[in-house]
């Protein structure tokens, strides 16, 4: 189920500059029990902090308070190369306490997903500060200003299989919006399902993985249909324009964005090997890229 995020955006925030970001930092409000009071903190200067995200109890929701695009306020001299969220929680936490809070760390496993492929960065575990991907604040070490969060019972490892593998949280999700549902897929095994909507909006149910969505971009065109890897390990999303947006492990193999169509794209298969797609418009017109082929298209069935 794609993220909901709820802005409240702060002051304290600066840009990058020429660093690229190849951090994912894991951290603890040490206070906020809410993304609602977090914002509240952040959103006066005089605190001087911010981070990028926040997250709480609330199914599927997170605060956003800094743009990925922009350096958060949180880790010291790691800040240019990292993007950051706060869990609503505390590092001194047991087991039993983390163990309490499903949704929060549900929430966290998804922004990590999202992020990672925004950024281009393994969903991996690392305690390397010169690393990629996933790294609590104490693994930062003097570079991250010496902290101790999240923690020495947070499940790290489970957070991360959770954003490599998808949910394990079942709410059920809030109502597509900009146009509804307008897709549904079923897994290789059939024992799950994504439902996307027109939005970009990605809902996962069963065995099927979410590997990133489109819910918080601006889009020239509506989506209109996705097509899972073979693997289940990806997918792709077509807009009806012809625009590609690829997720996981699908390849972009080119688009009919810059083409000016008789008729709107209405759907999207991948070959068998999945190095490859046809997209099909309203008129019954096909248009196959990488190693799809073309083999005749019922075109004219729009009149």
């Amino acid at each position: 189920m794609a993220l909901q995020r709820k802005r409240m955006m702060s002051p304290n925030y600066s840009g990058r500059g020429g660093s690229g970001v190849r951090l994912i930092v894991l951290h603890t409000a040490e206070g906020s029990r809410t993304i609602e009071s977090l914002g509240s903190f952040f959103s006066n200067p005089s605190s001087g902090v911010s981070s990028h995200a926040g997250a709480d109890d609330q199914p599927g929701i997170i605060g956003e308070y800094v743009d990925r695009g922009n350096k958060a306020w949180t880790a010291a001299n790691a800040n240019p190369y990292s993007v950051q969220i706060e869990l609503c929680a505390f590092a001194a936490w047991s087991p039993a306490e983390w163990a309490a809070h499903p949704i929060m760390l549900d929430n966290t496993a998804k922004w990590i997903a999202e992020e990672a492929h925004a950024f281009n960065i393994p969903i991996v575990r690392t305690t390397d500060p010169n690393g990629r991907g996933g790294i609590m604040h104490v693994d930062l070490g003097a570079a991250g200003g010496g902290h101790w969060d999240c923690g020495p019972n947070f499940p790290m490892d489970d957070v991360i299989d959770m954003a490599a593998g998808g949910s394990t949280i079942t709410e059920p999700p809030k109502p597509v919006e900009q146009g509804g549902a307008v897709t549904l897929r079923c897994t290789s095994t059939g024992k799950g399902y994504w439902v996307i909507g027109s939005d970009g909006g990605v809902f996962t149910y069963g065995d099927a993985k979410f590997h990133g969505s489109l819910g918080n971009e601006k889009l020239a065109a509506p989506v209109v249909d996705m097509a899972p890897t073979p693997d289940d390990r990806g997918y792709w999303m077509c807009g009806s324009d012809g625009g590609i947006f690829t997720f996981g492990n699908a390849g972009f193999f080119g688009s009919l964005g810059d083409v000016k169509l008789a008729e709107p794209i209405n759907a999207i298969e991948c070959t068998p090997t999945g190095k490859g797609y046809w997209m099909m418009g309203r008129d019954g017109g096909v248009f196959s890229f990488g190693d799809a082929k073309f083999y005749g298209a019922p075109t004219g069935l729009v009149q």
